[in-house]
Protein backbone atom coordinates (compact mmCIF):
# COMPACT_ATOMS: atom_id res chain seq x y z
CA UNK A 1 0.00 0.00 0.00
CA UNK A 2 3.21 2.25 1.18
CA UNK A 3 4.35 1.93 -2.81
CA UNK A 4 0.99 2.51 -4.52
CA UNK A 5 0.35 5.38 -2.50
CA UNK A 6 3.52 6.68 -3.42
CA UNK A 7 2.92 6.16 -7.38
CA UNK A 8 -0.60 7.87 -6.81
CA UNK A 9 0.45 10.82 -5.33
CA UNK A 10 3.76 11.05 -7.67
CA UNK A 11 0.84 10.87 -10.43
CA UNK A 12 -1.52 12.95 -8.55
CA UNK A 13 0.78 15.99 -7.70
CA UNK A 14 2.09 15.79 -11.47
CA UNK A 15 -1.53 16.94 -12.70
CA UNK A 16 -1.63 20.07 -10.36
CA UNK A 17 -3.65 17.99 -7.56
CA UNK A 18 -3.03 17.03 -3.58
CA UNK A 19 -3.64 13.54 -3.01
CA UNK A 20 -5.70 13.83 0.20
CA UNK A 21 -6.68 10.41 1.12
CA UNK A 22 -6.33 6.60 -0.40
CA UNK A 23 -8.59 4.05 0.57
CA UNK A 24 -8.79 0.48 -0.23
CA UNK A 25 -11.20 -2.40 0.25
CA UNK A 26 -10.61 -5.22 2.32
CA UNK A 27 -9.95 -7.51 -0.73
CA UNK A 28 -7.79 -4.39 -2.53
CA UNK A 29 -10.21 -4.49 -5.25
CA UNK A 30 -11.86 -1.43 -5.02
CA UNK A 31 -9.27 1.92 -4.74
CA UNK A 32 -11.07 5.51 -3.65
CA UNK A 33 -8.89 8.26 -4.45
CA UNK A 34 -9.57 11.57 -2.74
CA UNK A 35 -7.65 14.65 -4.68
CA UNK A 36 -7.77 18.45 -3.50
CA UNK A 37 -6.48 21.48 -5.08
CA UNK A 38 -6.62 25.49 -3.62
CA UNK A 39 -9.67 25.95 -6.25
CA UNK A 40 -12.15 22.73 -5.52
CA UNK A 41 -12.09 19.76 -7.55
CA UNK A 42 -14.77 19.89 -10.22
CA UNK A 43 -16.14 16.64 -11.98
CA UNK A 44 -14.01 17.54 -14.94
CA UNK A 45 -10.71 17.29 -12.43
CA UNK A 46 -12.00 13.62 -11.34
CA UNK A 47 -12.50 12.69 -15.05
CA UNK A 48 -8.89 13.95 -15.86
CA UNK A 49 -7.35 11.76 -12.73
CA UNK A 50 -9.36 8.82 -13.04
CA UNK A 51 -8.13 8.33 -16.69
CA UNK A 52 -4.42 9.27 -15.75
CA UNK A 53 -4.82 6.60 -13.21
CA UNK A 54 -6.29 3.81 -15.02
CA UNK A 55 -3.51 4.34 -17.75
CA UNK A 56 -0.46 3.95 -14.93
CA UNK A 57 -2.45 1.28 -13.23
CA UNK A 58 -2.33 -0.84 -16.71
CA UNK A 59 1.24 -0.23 -17.22
CA UNK A 60 2.43 -0.52 -13.79
CA UNK A 61 -0.21 -3.69 -13.52
CA UNK A 62 -2.06 -2.77 -10.05
CA UNK A 63 -4.62 -5.12 -9.91
CA UNK A 64 -7.90 -3.44 -8.73
CA UNK A 65 -11.71 -3.74 -10.28
CA UNK A 66 -13.29 -0.87 -9.29
CA UNK A 67 -11.56 3.05 -8.99
CA UNK A 68 -13.53 5.94 -7.62
CA UNK A 69 -12.35 9.21 -7.66
CA UNK A 70 -13.60 12.67 -5.63
CA UNK A 71 -13.30 15.54 -4.08
CA UNK A 72 -12.49 15.05 -0.17
CA UNK A 73 -15.63 16.55 0.40
CA UNK A 74 -16.57 19.34 3.38
CA UNK A 75 -15.69 17.44 6.23
CA UNK A 76 -12.47 16.70 4.13
CA UNK A 77 -9.85 14.43 6.64
CA UNK A 78 -7.02 15.59 8.08
CA UNK A 79 -3.73 13.62 8.03
CA UNK A 80 -0.67 15.62 7.50
CA UNK A 81 0.80 18.82 9.80
CA UNK A 82 0.46 21.03 6.60
CA UNK A 83 -3.43 20.02 6.38
CA UNK A 84 -3.87 21.35 10.28
CA UNK A 85 -1.79 24.43 9.68
CA UNK A 86 -3.37 24.76 5.85
CA UNK A 87 -7.27 25.06 7.35
CA UNK A 88 -6.36 27.17 10.71
CA UNK A 89 -9.22 28.95 11.88
CA UNK A 90 -11.90 26.21 10.90
CA UNK A 91 -13.66 24.13 13.41
CA UNK A 92 -12.39 20.29 13.63
CA UNK A 93 -13.69 16.87 14.83
CA UNK A 94 -10.40 15.15 16.35
CA UNK A 95 -10.52 11.62 17.67
CA UNK A 96 -7.40 10.53 19.47
CA UNK A 97 -6.09 6.84 20.35
CA UNK A 98 -5.28 7.02 23.93
CA UNK A 99 -7.75 9.46 26.04
CA UNK A 100 -6.29 12.95 27.25
CA UNK A 101 -7.94 13.57 30.05
CA UNK A 102 -10.58 11.25 29.85
CA UNK A 103 -11.74 12.27 26.53
CA UNK A 104 -11.12 11.01 23.06
CA UNK A 105 -13.08 13.33 20.97
CA UNK A 106 -12.82 16.36 20.93
CA UNK A 107 -14.47 19.40 18.52
CA UNK A 108 -12.34 22.90 18.45
CA UNK A 109 -10.88 25.33 16.06
CA UNK A 110 -7.76 24.17 14.55
CA UNK A 111 -5.01 27.02 15.58
CA UNK A 112 -1.88 25.33 14.39
CA UNK A 113 0.85 22.49 14.64
CA UNK A 114 3.33 23.50 17.73
CA UNK A 115 6.42 20.85 18.02
CA UNK A 116 4.42 18.19 16.84
CA UNK A 117 1.56 19.20 19.28
CA UNK A 118 -2.18 19.92 17.22
CA UNK A 119 -2.95 23.25 19.05
CA UNK A 120 -7.32 23.07 19.27
CA UNK A 121 -8.84 25.66 20.69
CA UNK A 122 -12.24 23.74 22.73
CA UNK A 123 -14.44 26.08 24.82
CA UNK A 124 -12.05 29.00 25.37
CA UNK A 125 -8.91 26.93 26.25
CA UNK A 126 -6.45 25.85 24.06
CA UNK A 127 -5.16 22.02 23.84
CA UNK A 128 -2.31 20.40 22.95
CA UNK A 129 -2.85 16.86 21.34
CA UNK A 130 -0.17 14.79 20.09
CA UNK A 131 -0.09 14.45 16.64
CA UNK A 132 1.61 11.28 17.49
CA UNK A 133 -2.24 10.54 19.32
CA UNK A 134 -4.62 11.43 16.41
CA UNK A 135 -6.40 8.60 15.06
CA UNK A 136 -9.05 10.32 13.25
CA UNK A 137 -8.82 14.33 12.12
CA UNK A 138 -12.34 16.15 9.90
CA UNK A 139 -13.17 19.57 9.04
CA UNK A 140 -16.32 20.66 10.01
CA UNK A 141 -18.64 21.97 7.76
CA UNK A 142 -19.44 25.66 7.69
CA UNK A 143 -22.67 25.61 6.79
Amino acid sequence: MVDLRLKLETAVNGLGFELVDLEMSASGKLLRVFIDKSSGISVDDCARVSNHLTRLFAVENVDYERLEVSSPGLDRILKKPSDFERFCGQKAQIKVRVPVSGQRNFAGVLRGVDGGFLQLEVEGRVLSLDMGNLEKARLIPNI
